[in-house]
């Protein structure tokens, strides 16, 4: 997803203010080795980008900031929200360099709750982990990790363990966690 950016020169409170009251969201971007840079991103552009994205998955969207011709890849890392009004007040970016490993928060998807044997039993689906962390280039971060529960009877669980870890990507959770249980009503 692309998003046009303008550096902003001061932190000040004022300066911000001014950004928001023309439409845009103040922003850092943080990066490995070199100094932080301040810009703003356009408020509306912003809004649209979050509607079109499938809820969830923010952690690993992959957002392209342009400023002019320069093309900056990053991550979003943090979003700040008005504590009354739920309006982004700033948001905190990670440039991606390539080869240089990001640490993020992969969503987990559960496939075949319709086929499942113990929720036509009668039993629910209890989600225990929605993400699993990992370490990862930027060239090889995985959108979504899928665990195929179709198979479960009430009372049984998948781990983590079952996860088929693509090469080059480091969990940092334990794997012998349990992520999903099909439990009892």
């Amino acid at each position: 997803m692309k998003l046009k950016m303008v550096k902003r020169l001061s932190s000040k409170k004022s300066e911000n203010n001014r950004i928001r009251r023309e439409g845009n969201i103040p922003a850092v971007i943080y990066s490995s080795g070199a100094a932080n840079e301040l810009v703003s991103v356009d408020g509306v552009e912003f809004a649209e980008a979050i509607r079109k994205m499938i809820p969830g998955r923010l952690a690993t969207t992959k957002f392209v900031l342009l400023d002019g011709s320069k093309e900056v890849p990053v991550l979003i890392k943090e979003i700040q929200y008005h504590p009354t009004t739920y309006q982004v007040m700033h948001l905190d970016f990670e440039r991606m360099l390539p080869g240089v490993p990001v640490t993020v928060n992969v969503p987990i998807e559960f496939a075949g709750t319709a086929d499942c044997v113990g929720i036509k039993l009668g039993g629910f689906l209890r989600t225990v982990l929605r993400a699993v962390r990992v370490s990862c280039v930027p060239e090889k971060m995985p959108e979504v990790f899928t665990i195929d529960v179709r198979g479960l009877a009430i009372g049984q669980s998948e781990r983590l363990s079952c996860i088929p870890m693509p090469e080059g990507v480091r969990p940092i959770t334990s794997l012998n966690e349990v992520a999903v249980v099909i439990a009892k009503r």
